[in-house]
């Protein structure tokens, strides 16, 4: 799928120049291989509970049992969570492949679209490490900023994301309830064994990497190639988020789209991962560990 045209010659050979189209197949794929399945599975399960009767009867229930057997309900859990983490690794593999093409001479399509007239910062900071106009090619964990370099800033500043956004969460989910817009959380539905909690924790994790990298780490890289500008590109992956949390109702979609819309506008101005994946973990196991608080603040 690349474009075959070559570009001046880099290192004294031409090498190809990597179109649009096959950005935009790679990540159409990755999105269906991932969260995709997830957003249709989700808009079909609003479709028939809503037209079973109210939402407010309905219930969305995670962290489900996967048998009555408790060593292979921990095995069934342990390999869910493992096996959902592959497109993480997937992706990683895509963009550390960049390297590969760069080395070989290939136009990889340069850099982020005019971020600076539109307050992101973020640029200017990739444009020191890389040169300016050039494509970054940094190791994917690098540019995406997936790593341990900055463990206090990346903690503290994810705690702060979590009191934000789990505020406004529960806001929202009291709001959504009220208003008949919203399906009943059970964000726990597993027995009481000895590898409870950290099974939660393990899955709250996950929700936090693999939403986090494939979204803000992966999706703004690639859109970014594909020339789409920056606010299209948050809100255009603040919709994807929420789509597929339409399981559990409107409200939980609307609350979606405006975490979206702030995690997409920070990390266009900071080009790390870390702080989005502490704050989304700490959201989820908070949920995960204390469901009490949903039920605390239904008002149905």
């Amino acid at each position: 799928m690349a474009d075959e045209t070559a570009h001046p010659e880099v290192g004294g050979q031409a090498g190809p120049r990597l179109g649009r189209p096959r950005w935009g197949w790679e990540l159409t794929l990755v999105a269906a291989l991932a969260l995709g399945q997830s957003a249709v599975y989700a808009l079909v399960r609003l479709i028939d509970i809503s037209t079973r009767g109210p939402l407010t009867e309905a219930q969305a229930r995670l962290n489900v049992e996967a048998s009555p057997r408790p060593w292979f309900d921990l095995v069934y859990q342990l390999l869910g969570i493992g096996f959902a983490l592959v497109p993480v690794l997937l992706v990683l593999f895509l963009l550390n492949r960049d390297r590969v093409w760069a080395a070989t001479g290939a136009d990889l399509g340069g850099g982020p679209v005019a971020l600076r007239g539109l307050g992101f910062r973020g640029s200017r900071k990739a444009d020191a490490v890389r040169g300016e106009g050039a494509a970054d090619i940094r190791p994917a964990t690098t540019r995406m900023g997936f790593d341990l370099r900055r463990p206090g800033w990346d903690l503290g500043t994810g705690t702060a994301l979590f009191l934000v956004i789990g505020i406004g969460t529960l806001g929202v989910y009291a709001a959504g309830r009220a208003a008949g817009l919203t399906a009943e959380i059970l964000p726990n539905n597993l027995s009481a064994y000895w590898w409870t909690v950290p099974v939660l924790l393990l899955s709250a994790a996950k929700n936090g990497i693999l939403e986090e990298v494939l979204l803000l780490g992966y999706g703004v890289d690639r859109l970014e190639k594909l020339r789409v500008r920056p606010w299209t590109i948050i809100v255009g992956l603040a919709l994807f988020r929420a789509s597929y949390h339409l399981y559990q109702g409107v409200g939980p979609f609307v609350g979606n789209v405006l975490m979206g819309l702030l995690f997409g506008w920070l990390y266009l101005r900071w080009r790390r991962v870390m702080p989005f994946v502490v704050a989304h973990t700490l959201i989820d196991a908070v949920g995960f560990l204390a469901p009490g608080i949903l039920a605390a603040v239904d008002p149905l």
